[in-house]
Formats: structure tokens, C-alpha cells, sequence
């Protein structure tokens, strides 16, 4: 059974997501974003059966429907993950996700979150995931009024690595044993990227941002 379909917090991000692409310029983008939904999921399921080479060792996504409804529950309350589907804007196909990590953002004078993505195999290496990660940047510097993301990276993938130095990541560290990726400890580089190294700093910071 296929649920999850009005949860608050999808509907909320469904909303500012709405918000936030009416104001940006349309016309040289060949992707959109939206919110994952339990709708989504014979067309999720079918794409991570078909991408589990691609990502393997890397990171592995859910392959059968009990594992994609726990998949979904991070996004549920308003407060909680952000999990974005990236697709093609003229067919609608989608071409990957990526999740803003809402449950691990630091406000205060921190105001930081992390990101986890990943393609599709039936359309990648055609740059769809690079425009979409352009729009989630946007997205959360200025609707989510963030400074920083974060994307912990192994040395080996070299795909992703790439991916994050053309948005303008910076390679900030190496943590030992960061992840258990794959039945073991995986070795991670830490890679950020800041409002002000883009240029998308927010009129109106967040309100939890200290006054000095």
C-alpha cells in the first residue's frame, strides 16, 4: 500500500518549492524539483533496480516498497528531512534526488545542513543532476535561509567529487571511519559550500541567526 501521500511536511515543501521556482528564470533550465511523495514510488523503485551498479559501493537506496515507505518517513514533519526529486523537465522522468538534511541542520550562529544525492542511471551523465543541485542550492540559501551545506564524499567516488567541485564545493577534510557504508567504515572527504561563495545570501536572515 502506497502511503505518506498527504504528510504535512511534503505538502509544506511541495508549497515553498512552488514558491521558490516561480521566481526563478525558467527558460535555460532542463530540470525541475518536487517533493517525493508515496506516488513516486513504482518509479523510484524501478530507477534504484536499475541504478544499484551505479551506485554500489557508494551508497545503496531502497529496492523494495516496505524500504521506500521508511525511506519517506524522514520527510513527514515540516521540520524534518527535505527529500527533492530532481526530473527532466519536458518528460517529467525523474533523473535523481537529493536530500537536504533538515534533521541535521545547526541554527544559531551555525545556521548549517548536509546533503545526500544520487542519479539514475537511465539518465545520467547528461548533466540533469548538476542543474538540479544548482536549484537545491538556491533553494535552501534562500528559502531555507542556510549559510552553509555540507556533502561527505569517499575519496573513491569519483563522479560525486566532480559534481561538487562544479557547483563550487571546497574541500574542507578528511574524516577517517565517518560512515557504515556497505557492511563497513568508510573513509569520507568533507566538502561545504557557503551563501557567500555563490553569492545567494539572504535579505532577511533566519531568525535564530544571534543579532552579533
Amino acid at each position: 500500500m502506497i502511503q505518506n501521500n498527504g504528510a504535512e511536511g511534503t505538502e509544506q515543501t511541495a508549497a515553498a518549492i512552488e514558491t521558490f521556482l516561480t521566481g526563478q528564470r525558467r527558460g535555460s533550465s532542463r530540470v525541475t524539483l518536487r517533493p517525493i511523495t508515496g506516488h513516486d514510488q513504482d518509479e523510484f523503485l524501478e530507477l534504484a533496480r536499475a541504478s544499484v551498479d551505479l551506485h554500489h559501493p557508494w551508497m545503496s537506496l531502497p529496492t523494495k516498497p516496505q524500504e521506500f515507505q521508511t525511506y519517506l518517513r524522514p520527510f513527514d514533519h515540516p521540520q524534518s528531512a527535505k527529500g527533492l526529486l530532481v526530473c527532466v523537465r519536458d518528460t517529467g522522468a525523474i533523473a535523481g534526488n537529493i536530500n537536504i538534511n533538515i534533521n541535521s541542520i545547526i541554527r544559531g550562529r551555525f545556521q548549517s545542513g548536509s546533503l545526500a544525492y544520487a542519479a539514475f542511471a537511465p539518465t545520467a551523465g547528461q548533466g540533469y543532476m548538476s542543474e538540479g543541485l544548482g536549484l537545491v542550492l538556491r533553494y535552501a540559501f534562500e528559502q531555507l535561509r542556510l549559510h552553509r551545506l555540507e556533502a561527505q564524499i569517499q575519496p573513491g567516488n569519483h563522479t560525486s567529487l566532480k559534481l561538487v567541485r562544479r557547483q563550487g564545493f571546497r574541500k574542507e577534510g578528511y574524516s577517517p571511519d565517518l560512515l557504515f557504508i556497505d557492511g563497513a567504515w568508510r573513509d569520507h572527504e568533507r566538502w561545504a559550500i557557503t551563501n557567500t561563495m555563490i553569492g545567494h545570501v539572504p535579505g532577511d536572515p533566519h531568525p535564530t541567526l544571534p543579532l552579533h
